[in-house]
């Protein structure tokens, strides 16, 4: 099983970014796929999870409102969409993958929001 985030980089304060993460090696329909950041001397934190159907999602209080999580089944690809972009934000992102005991970690990708 292989997990490729993409889409990170420099932005500006109030920019937006969208990150993918393309699995493979997996039935991905099957898995809850997660979103999760860590930034520099703090610990990872969970910013958004969606469930395998797609039919529910959840997200960190502090990111509620800017970031949306989607999948796409077809392309194997799970998305987060994030707006309003702080210089908190700054982290390394990284997705995840859940299916009973099975747990996948993608390589991450940094995102820096600075001026």
């Amino acid at each position: 099983a292989r997990l490729v985030e993409s889409g990170g980089g420099l932005v500006q304060p109030g920019g937006s970014l969208r990150l993918s993460c393309a699995a493979s090696g997996v039935t991905f329909s099957l898995y809850l796929m997660s979103w999760y950041r860590q930034a520099p001397g703090k610990e990872r934190e969970l910013v958004a999870v969606i469930t395998s159907d797609g039919g529910s999602t959840n997200y960190a209080d502090s990111v509620k409102g800017r970031f949306f999580i989607s999948r796409d089944d077809f392309k194997n690809t799970v998305y987060l969409q994030m707006n309003s972009l702080k210089p908190e934000d700054t982290a390394v992102y990284s997705c995840n993958a859940v299916w009973k005991t099975l747990n996948y970690w993608g390589q991450g990708t940094q995102v820096t929001v600075s001026s």
